[in-house]
């Protein structure tokens, strides 16, 4: 089968050899396994770190969001059948969705929403697991709660998914940061009450809002840029979650205001096989009907064209310039 993977590590993505197509074997289903020939899929900042930042032995696919169709089942599998659609966003492990057939646990795939195309779906997973888990289960946030959030980086994957979430589900106040106007009109379009610049003082433009603090903190970007402006903003035994990769993180000052911080990362249930890996399927079936239901939309931001090597690199280069709005998708082979 054609697959787009990388070989050494670290290379510009202007590059060819940063991806490049490869024929590789086709996988055969593991006792659990669904095999999906994929039709769709997304990119995000995990794809470009780990081409970025992890040695390859071997030539590795990266890609962890895929929309398919079941084409085989694993001998335990009971939550699917050939013939299924479904989205996902993947196991850190093992082989990417850059390829024509890929690999995932049924414990952590969804049934595709009915609505959407292709496309539109793969833009959804990664991001709405991310989301999803750090408000619900990182923060614990609840439904009737009085409070408010701040989002910094709202605009991106996780961050505009995080705002639908927040402002669909919970009675939060959402404070989300963006830098350009154009991205500004995305979060509000999205559920945001209000959009700050995370380019200027934080705290004089929360109270400026009426918000001199915040009950919850959701830094998506930059954590180590903004973190003292963060612990300024949050309330005595208020709460901080966030899953970007600072270069080091100073838990000491948090003391005085008893601010928990809290790490959320997606791929944590399958890279442990956590006794409610299963939760993953769990949130996936619901973010489809909520899809499906116009509760949620999706956010696919731009559609790159088919799944190549050229396509990714671009997409790639798109990412690493922190400039992407929203999801970048790709579909067909």
């Amino acid at each position: 089968m054609k697959a787009i993977v990388y070989s050494q590590n670290g290379l510009p993505i202007t590059d060819e050899k940063a991806l490049y197509e490869l024929e590789v074997d086709k996988p055969q289903p593991g006792a659990r396994d669904l095999l999906v020939k994929i039709h769709a899929i997304a990119v995000n900042p995990v794809d470009t770190k780990v081409r970025a930042g992890s040695p390859a032995d071997k030539p590795r696919i990266l890609g962890w969001d895929a929309v398919g169709v079941v084409e085989a089942v694993g001998s335990e599998v009971t939550l699917f059948q050939p013939g299924d659609e479904v989205f996902y966003a993947g196991d850190i492990t093992r082989p990417g969705s850059y390829a024509e057939y890929g690999l995932v646990d049924e414990r952590i795939a969804g049934h595709k929403p009915r609505s959407l195309n292709d496309a539109d779906a793969a833009a959804l997973p990664l991001t709405s697991l991310t989301a999803w888990e750090l408000l619900f289960d990182r923060l614990e946030v609840t439904a009737e709660e009085d409070a408010a959030l701040l989002i910094v980086g709202a605009g991106g994957g996780v961050g505009s998914m995080l705002t639908q979430l927040a402002r669909k589900l919970t009675k939060l106040t959402i404070i989300g940061t963006a830098s350009r106007p154009e991205t500004a009109d995305w979060v509000r379009s999205l559920g945001a009450h209000h959009v700050i610049d995370h380019q200027r003082p934080l705290g004089e433009q929360l109270a400026a809002l009426g918000h001199k603090e915040v009950r919850y903190v959701a830094s998506l970007t930059h954590t180590d840029s903004y973190y003292p402006q963060l612990i300024e903003a949050l309330a005595p035994q208020g709460k901080l979650a966030l899953i970007d990769d600072p270069e080091s993180l100073d838990a000491v000052p948090l003391k005085r205001k008893a601010i928990s911080l809290h790490w959320e990362l997606m791929f944590t249930r399958s890279l442990f096989h956590t006794a409610d890996m299963q939760r993953q399927h769990q949130i996936l079936q619901q973010i489809s009907q909520l899809i499906d239901d116009k509760t949620l939309q999706t956010t696919a931001g731009e559609h790159h064209g088919t799944i190549n090597a050229a396509n990714l690199r671009k997409a790639h280069a798109l990412i690493e310039s922190g400039r992407a709005r929203g999801k970048i998708v790709l579909s067909g082979f």
